[in-house]
């Protein structure tokens, strides 16, 4: 068995090395102010391939490295410069017996206040914490009301400390329609610093990725509903609820265009602009919601995260970790 994962792990950092190489894709250019976000002779580089369907980047600034969840292979990976992707966790996700469903592992991961990991775990149904250097997992939410979650998709934590979290059906083996399920809904939490999870929106189909506002005045949440496939943008209230949403941005005429993908993860800049997943790549807009440009993958594209001084941008897109450098700078750099 050890011979088996030290081959896999030759293969994976073989495929870094020969990837450095390597580009895929463009920028599709929509607006003139989007030059002053990605150089014109920007590319969109392959770091490392070969995944089943890598998600949830998250740089770690002390140490200055990557770390993104393989949900099929319940695995998360570390990659860093000159040296490319080796596991760094296994299981991820779901630590229990027998098969669980073809999404089992982690999906959305951060880099809390304190350092540790924050964890979206599909088998395991909940919301983690581990420090990344001595010591196991604890559970932070797993359920609601007495009820266990579906499946923890992505998260992200207020300068407060408290977490806001999406909960659609991806990681059960049968999806909306597993006999496990014990809550009707697909919601979006908060988990308070006091421990205390309530339910803030009720009424997505498919909520996904979620960011804040430079300010957090605004919360943005993804659905991934090939018929609705939006993003949301909720006031974020003073007791930390939010208020009522509105559409800022709706994919779904691209969708419909047969573009792969729809929308995921997503991050914010410094200057309110927003990079999120969806159909054909990361569409990036103004924080009014004008879509400006697209860093086209060509493939369905999961999620991304600011890196490096914050000005890289590392993209989880299908069987690809990538990046594309910027001139602007992420929220928490």
């Amino acid at each position: 068995m050890k011979t088996l994962v030290l081959f896999a792990s030759i293969i994976t950092m073989s495929y870094t090395a020969t990837a450095q190489q390597k580009t895929l894709g463009k920028v599709n250019r929509l607006d003139p102010a989007l030059d002053n976000l990605i150089d014109k002779d920007a590319k969109i580089e392959i770091l490392s391939e070969g995944y089943d369907w890598s998600e949830g980047p998250a740089w770690v600034k002390d140490g200055n490295y990557l770390l993104f969840s393989d949900v099929p292979a319940n695995t998360v990976y570390q990659w860093k410069e000159g040296e490319g992707a080796k596991p760094f966790l296994k299981p991820s996700g779901y630590t229990g017996v027998g098969v669980y469903s073809d999404e089992p592992g982690s999906n959305g991961l951060i880099i809390n206040k304190e350092g540790m990991l924050v964890s979206c775990e599909h088998g395991d149904r909940r919301i983690s914490v581990m420090p990344l250097t001595v010591g196991g997992k604890r559970t932070l939410a797993d359920n609601y009301a007495g009820k266990r979650f579906n499946s923890p998709n992505d998260v992200v934590q207020k300068s407060n400390g408290d977490y806001y979290f999406t909960d659609p059906p991806y990681g059960l083996m049968k999806k909306d329609k597993d006999p496990t399920r014990e809550t009707e809904l697909f919601g979006v939490y908060r988990r308070a610093t006091n421990g205390t999870v309530t339910l803030l929106i009720k009424d997505l189909t498919r909520p996904n990725g979620l960011a804040f506002s430079p300010d957090e005045k605004t919360l943005y949440v993804a659905q991934s509903d090939p018929d609705r496939a939006y993003i949301m943008s909720y006031p974020v209230l003073a007791d930390g609820k939010v208020g009522k949403g509105k559409i800022l941005f709706d994919a779904t005429p691209m969708v419909k265009e047969g573009l792969p993908g729809l929308p995921d993860g997503l991050k914010v800049d410094k200057k309110g602009n927003i990079f999120t997943t969806g159909p054909g790549g990361v569409l990036i807009l103004t924080p009014q919601g004008k879509l400006i440009g697209r860093i086209e993958t060509g493939v369905p594209t999961a999620n991304c995260a600011w890196g490096n001084d914050g000005s890289m941008l590392y993209i989880t897109a299908d069987m690809y970790l990538l990046r594309i450098q910027t001139k602007t700078v992420g929220v928490g750099f």
